[in-house]
């Protein structure tokens, strides 16, 4: 059978990051999409000018309608927007029975804030406790953490904090560290993994933590464990970036064929 991947997040009409990013991911990876809308945004490479909120409650039929008829081995959640939607998402997440990667989406690339300052503890107290992975980037992790996060021990530092909130595994995302990019992958039981690559100097990085965490739910998905999906997932989005293609006037998006 087809592996299936769910992907609850908002939409990027440039097609560079959010859920749109999401399935062009999933099917690199050989696996089938589907995709719950939370938000919409007006946005390109230069900016996000706008982003408009869904219903909750449209939201949860959204993820009852996917899962009652088309149920998915692994899901990953981006930008939820508001509170509500985030408590909304956490109530139907108590029934899933596939892992669920939880990216932390708060500030977009453009630096415009994504959810609702008083989604945080939301998220922190109902969502983070369902997510068998969490994947913040270092500012999400010191949001979340509360201190900041600007090398390697602070980094293993929030890993271990996030974890003690409940998520089973946290992997904190060095992408804006210097040096080579970094990944560091906090597991069940206390162990650390490191994931380095080349640093590539680019623009064009729009969509990356979305691209990043929609791989590793698609390996996921296919029953690949943990470690060796985000293994998997670094080198994919290592030459995602190299490779992209050079689109628009401002941050660029990957090449999702690469």
């Amino acid at each position: 059978m087809l592996p299936v991947a769910l992907t609850i997040a908002g939409s990027d009409p440039s097609g560079g990051a959010g859920l749109q990013a999401d399935l062009k991911t999933f099917y690199r990876f050989g696996v089938y999409g589907e995709a719950v809308v939370t938000l919409i945004t007006v946005q390109n490479t230069r900016g996000v000018t706008q982003v408009s909120t869904l219903d909750p409650e449209l939201v949860a039929a959204q993820i009852k309608a996917v899962i009652d008829d088309i149920p998915p081995q692994a899901a990953k959640i981006g930008a939820l927007g508001s509170r509500e939607i985030v408590e909304a998402v956490a109530r139907e997440a108590r029934h899933f029975a596939f892992p669920l990667v939880v990216d932390p989406v708060m500030i977009s690339k453009h630096g415009v804030r994504l959810i609702d300052p008083d989604a945080t503890c939301s998220l922190v107290e109902h969502l983070i406790p369902r997510a068998f992975l969490l994947t913040p980037n270092l500012d999400e992790a010191a949001a979340l953490a509360g201190f900041p996060v600007k090398d390697r021990d602070a980094m293993a530092r929030a890993a271990e904090k996030l974890a003690s909130l409940g998520a089973a595994n946290v992997l904190v995302k060095g992408g804006h560290l210097d040096g080579e990019a970094l990944d560091l992958l906090y597991l069940s039981g206390g162990e650390i993994r490191e994931f380095t690559a080349p640093r590539i100097e680019t623009r064009n990085t729009h969509g990356s933590g979305c691209t990043l965490s929609a791989a590793i739910t698609a390996e996921l998905a296919k029953g690949t464990p943990l470690a060796e999906a985000v293994a998997r997932a670094k080198v994919f989005i290592t030459e995602a970036i190299r490779s992209a293609p050079q689109l628009g006037r401002g941050q660029g998006p990957l090449n999702h064929h690469a």
